[in-house]
């Protein structure tokens, strides 16, 4: 579903939520965890997916769910660590909506049951819509849960990646899911993955996208994964890693460090461009678009709304469905696991110092490249994840995608000017 912004980016308010009574009133917990019930099973397979190669690697058993009491004990230890008057569950995958309808009711009652007075308690599903029938779409209009659609654009787009485990295509039954959401007004966004393909045909996948009947929001997500991501994390770090520009960052060359399906940094600078010139003129504060919300809102000085725009992460977490925390959904390695709430708190895990290390290393592993660059504030290096390449000095760190949001980053900055004056400021 859509990024969790970044809250507060100071390291002493990531404090162990025992601590939480004796600390001065007013101050909020917030964090964020993804909850995966069904751990990597899906009943698509898409090979661009970041995610279905988990089972393997964490050794997982390949129809595991998650347990009623683990769902409870979670439940009550998000609630629980949170002062903050709401708190957003997001379920994801894999693909959730496996685990039935019964399961989610099972949730919103073990909520109403948790919720702390004059809390609220928000539900996001993240879904690709194949298994959502009227059933779904009326429990989820009536309990106001918020819809991630994965949807890649128009049909020849949308089918090369996301095929069933049958290899049969999705494309219309994740349109009929759409249909369904809007005529129950069920709100939903609608997930693009941004990759190889995709980023050629920018004006037909928003506009395809834009005209969907209910949707409110786009949210693209940029496919990146380095040749090795289904045996290990990504070298963060690697001295020996290609220099931004060169031949071996493109997708295209045989010996690329990214896969063929990931995009190419500077197409994915002209796909966001060329949108937002789009958006600009015709669909401005009519369709929420993630990555130009932020931009906007942090080129007017206020904080970031994605965690991969923000200065610091480490406020999203993943929660496996065998009760294992990571530091991020993007992070799901044995390096990166936290504990276990069965063993451990779930805000003692989140406020931990190991995840204080892994949401402060954003910043400050950063590059002098990049602490230089002009558009620092609206960047932040983007995600951890991406930062496969060295600087043109040779300095390792800097993120994959550098050459495209450098350009999109000045595209926006150009056009602020504009954005104030229609927005009085």
């Amino acid at each position: 579903m859509s990024e969790p912004s970044v809250t507060d980016s100071r390291a002493e308010a990531m404090k162990p939520v025992h601590h939480l009574p004796r600390l001065p009133a007013g101050r909020s917990y917030r964090f964020h965890t993804m909850i995966k019930p069904a751990g990597a099973l899906c009943n698509l397979d898409c090979p661009y997916c970041f995610y279905l190669h988990k089972t393997e690697l964490l050794g997982h058993e390949p129809n595991a769910r998650m347990a009623a009491d683990l769902l409870e004990q979670h439940i009550r230890q998000y609630i629980e660590a949170q002062t903050g008057e709401e708190v957003v569950f997001s379920w994801q995958g894999g693909e959730p909506t496996v685990m039935g309808l019964a399961f989610f009711e099972k949730i919103v009652a073990l909520q109403a049951k948790y919720r702390k007075p004059g809390q609220r308690i928000e539900n996001d599903l993240q879904t690709n819509g194949v298994l959502l029938d009227e059933h779904w779409a009326k429990f989820l209009k009536q309990h106001g849960f918020h819809v991630g659609l994965s949807l890649d654009g128009p049909r020849e787009l949308h089918d090369k990646y996301r095929p069933t485990k049958g290899g049969t295509p999705t494309f219309d039954k994740v349109m009929a899911a759409a249909a369904l959401l809007a005529a129950q007004g069920v709100p939903f966004a609608l997930l693009c993955v941004v990759n190889r393909d995709v980023a050629r045909d920018p004006l037909g996948v928003w506009r395809f996208l834009r005209d969907i009947p209910g949707t409110y929001r786009v949210q693209f997500t940029p496919c990146v994964e380095p040749r090795g991501f289904k045996q290990g994390g990504p070298d963060l770090r690697d001295p020996s890693a290609p220099r931004v520009g060169a031949e071996r960052t493109r997708p295209s060359h045989p010996l690329s460090i990214v896969t063929e399906w990931s995009v190419d940094a500077r197409d994915y600078g002209e796909f966001l461009c060329t949108i937002w010139r789009e958006w600009l003129e015709h669909d401005f504060g009519r369709v929420h678009v993630n990555v130009f919300e932020s931009a906007v809102a942090q080129s007017l000085g206020m904080a970031a709304q994605m965690c991969t725009s923000g200065p610091i992460c480490g406020k999203a977490m993943a929660l496996e469905h065998d009760g294992s925390l990571y530091s991020c959904d993007h992070f799901v390695y044995p390096e990166y696991k936290l504990g276990n709430i069965r063993d451990t708190h779930e805000g003692d895990l989140a406020f931990s110092e190991k995840q204080i290390a892994f949401g402060l290393s954003k910043r400050d592993s950063l590059p002098d490249y990049c602490r230089k660059c002009e558009q620092l504030n609206l960047c932040w290096g983007e995600c951890p994840k991406n930062r496969l390449l060295t600087t043109p000095s040779g300095e390792p760190g800097l993120n994959y995608l550098c050459e495209g949001l450098k350009r999109f980053y000045a595209q926006v900055q150009q056009d602020m000017p504009r954005i104030r004056r229609r927005l009085g400021r």
